[in-house]
């Protein structure tokens, strides 16, 4: 087994929930604190040891993440320093500088519209039976990195053709999510999509997080379209089933979406209350905003 060293981290899609600020800016770029969602998938990546990560964004969203994650602001640290303030510049965008090789590349036009397009379009930057990470940018996780854990898994299970992250959901949301339904304890039999609740196999719901192995682009290819004329991520894993196993890990941290503005809000008052240092000033506004607007009202 070759130990993975390579990500790919998908934003291509134009979110159109969130208009009209990504019509200028991508999802993926809205702020967790002082740094982009984006920015998280990417330290969880830098924690697992992953020493290369392929962005796959839109035209427009190429040039943005090129800047982010590549431009030393040269004169902000000049101006910082002249100020005796160069920590604010060591601390934040040295951290930035400082992150595993990013290369942005666009998604392929030709290829079906899908979650499983970006993916596609990364091909040429692996070898044969090459395994590596794939990241949805929308999902975050908090406390935990799902990406150490797959490839930790991957050393236990060297043969395996996948490895999927999943996490327990309250049984009367899983009309709302890929459902897994497992095999021999911990490996995938199948997924399915947004099952009726009295119809669902479990309560484990697959998400942005999996290892997979380059027979992936076997299936990730147009022809291969599932539900609305897509190209599913899921359907090209679970077509992987009957050529060998795939294993599902619960993650050991809190996965949460940040795929439409309230789960964005939600996700973001979670990252300030976890990280910020002014927290607590946050816990206390909370009550008197809802009191304040309670009264309003």
């Amino acid at each position: 087994m070759q130990r993975p060293t390579k990500a790919i981290i998908t934003d291509a899609g134009y979110a159109s929930r969130y208009l009209p600020i990504t019509k200028t800016i991508p999802k993926a770029m809205l702020p967790f604190g002082n740094k982009p969602i984006i920015q998280m998938a990417v330290e969880e990546c830098a924690e697992a040891g992953i020493r290369e990560i392929i962005i796959v964004a839109t035209p427009e969203g190429k040039p943005i993440y090129e800047d982010y994650f590549g431009n030393a602001v040269n004169h902000i640290r000049k101006q910082l320093v002249a100020q005796g303030k160069v920590e604010r510049y060591n601390s934040t965008v040295l951290q930035v500088l400082d992150l595993p090789k990013i290369r942005v590349i666009v998604q392929d036009p030709a290829l079906p519209y899908g979650n499983g397009s970006p993916i596609a379009s990364a091909r040429d930057y692996f070898g044969e039976d090459e395994a590596f990470i794939v990241l949805y940018s929308d999902d975050v996780v908090f406390g935990s990195s799902d990406a150490k854990s797959l490839i930790d898994a991957y050393e236990k299970h060297p043969d395996a053709k996948a490895i999927i992250m999943a996490q327990e959901v309250d049984p009367s949301a899983v009309d709302k999510y890929g459902i897994v339904s497992l095999k021999d304890g911990d490996k995938l039999d199948y997924i399915v999509e947004k099952p009726p609740v009295d119809k669902a196999p479990s309560t484990l719901v697959s998400y942005g997080r999996y290892l997979v192995t380059t027979e992936i682009f076997d299936h990730l290819k147009p022809g291969n379209e599932g539900l609305d004329d897509e190209l599913w991520t899921v359907d090209a894993i679970t077509a992987m089933v009957s050529r060998g196993d795939i294993y599902v890990v619960k993650t050991e941290g809190q996965w949460v979406t940040t795929g439409d503005p309230k789960n964005y809000f939600l996700a973001h008052l979670k990252y300030v209350l976890d990280n910020e240092d002014y927290a607590e000033d946050v816990r206390r506004a909370i009550p008197e905003v809802i009191e304040t607007d309670r009264i309003a009202n």
